[in-house]
């Protein structure tokens, strides 16, 4: 049986572990760790009692000194066949959902802390992965992970590391990435893309614009590639308009609305500033707004910022969104807890002085799973207002 270094930890700061939480701070840390311990190095975590509680990835120079993937008292070897089983578990949740069944659909195969792989992402699009590694310890998976991946059927791999130069293609090579939703076709940009080159966890929520889009004039803001407008474009809008800061996204948006309609003209793109946009836009123009903005809190310390941001951005919505207009409004910074998310719009509408209804209150699709130990995986939550 293989020894691992062990961590102890501080008197007291064992009680997150017993309710299974999946990060340890490096301020719970009873001394600091070996100078022959390196990040990506497996590692026992102990309680002062030298009692085991689980075994994770070493973090050296983080906050989260640790991100554990096993909670037990008993010792265990952490082999192939380990990281193998766990992945298969994942596999075999998604086989349940019934997303592998969709030709060409997209779903996201890891899902982090909510699969038992903390850091590690996974995307299908049909034939192809993307992936996000964000821990050496996952990094030192990475042959483990394209093996089982090839064993699914998929040829193309592209790898998006928090180290650029780690970044590339680790199997295969694909110029242009389309796959199918609902219907439509999407294009996604693995290389440059934001995360793995699309948002896979709004698919329940285009789906739900689309079904709402008949007849309106539809807002995408933060648009990125377009998701929610082909929905709305799909499913009879008069009119969409996409606004994006990104010249790149807004290239995406054009080529992926040109793979879906030969003539569109009901679509319109924007390059702009989404704030400055919002604010210079006539009211009563439109019927649906769509808000769908990037992390505005990327640590506990920006959150008061970030508040500000999303009250903005929602407050401008509101004023200008028509009399019995529908707003979708999202927050994907799991920063802002869904019950801050709502106090800010409770602000935004008082001081918009309109009666806002909430109709839908929405979340991440289901393929993103959540360990109910690690709430901070719940990061998407949006809701449906209905302005009179």
């Amino acid at each position: 049986m293989h020894s691992y270094p062990i961590l102890q930890l501080l008197p007291g700061r064992e009680r997150s572990l017993l309710n299974r939480h999946p990060w340890v701070y490096s301020g719970a840390l009873a001394k600091k760790p070996s100078a022959g311990l390196k990040s990506g190095d497996i590692i026992a975590i102990a309680d002062q009692k030298n009692q085991l509680l689980g075994f994770g990835h070493f973090n050296q120079d983080a906050s989260i000194a640790c991100r554990i993937f096993l909670f037990t008292q008993s010792p265990i070897e952490i082999d192939t066949q380990f990281w193998q089983n766990r992945m298969q578990k994942a596999w075999q949740c998604r086989q349940d959902l019934g997303f592998f069944n969709q030709e060409n659909a997209g779903y996201r195969l890891f899902n982090s802390e909510g699969d038992g792989l903390p850091s590690l992402v996974a995307d299908v699009f049909g034939d192809t992965a993307s992936l996000q590694i964000k821990t050496q310890g996952m990094m030192n998976l990475k042959s483990t992970i394209v093996d089982f991946l090839q064993k699914l059927g998929l040829k193309h791999i592209y790898l998006k590391s928090e180290n650029s130069d780690e970044s590339g293609w680790l199997l295969g090579k694909k110029s242009d990435v389309f796959f199918e939703e609902q219907g439509l076709r999407f294009l996604v940009d693995l290389e440059l893309g934001q995360k793995t080159g699309y948002f896979l966890d709004q698919r329940d929520n285009r789906k739900l614009v689309g079904s709402l889009a008949k007849g309106k004039n539809v807002l995408d803001a933060f648009s990125y590639s377009g998701g929610f407008s082909l929905f709305a474009l799909q499913h009879g809008a008069v009119k969409v308009t996409s606004v994006d800061a990104s010249e790149q996204a807004i290239e995406i948006c054009k080529k992926t609305v040109a793979a879906n309609f030969k003539d569109e003209s009901r679509h319109h793109t924007v390059m702009a500033n989404c704030f400055d946009y919002l604010r210079d836009i006539p009211g009563n123009e439109f019927d649906l707004i769509v808000l769908d903005p990037p992390a505005f809190a990327k640590s506990a310390a920006t959150v008061e910022k970030a508040a500000r941001g999303y009250k903005d951005i929602n407050l401008m919505a509101l004023r200008q969104i028509k009399q019995g207009g529908l707003l979708f409004t999202f927050s994907c910074s799991h920063h802002i807890s869904r019950d801050l998310f709502r106090k800010i719009i409770f602000g935004a509408a008082k001081d918009a002085n309109r009666p806002v209804r909430i109709l839908y209150q929405l979340n991440q699709a289901s393929d993103h799973t959540i360990d109910v130990f690690h709430p901070e995986g719940e990061y998407l939550k949006g809701f449906v207002l209905y302005v009179g």
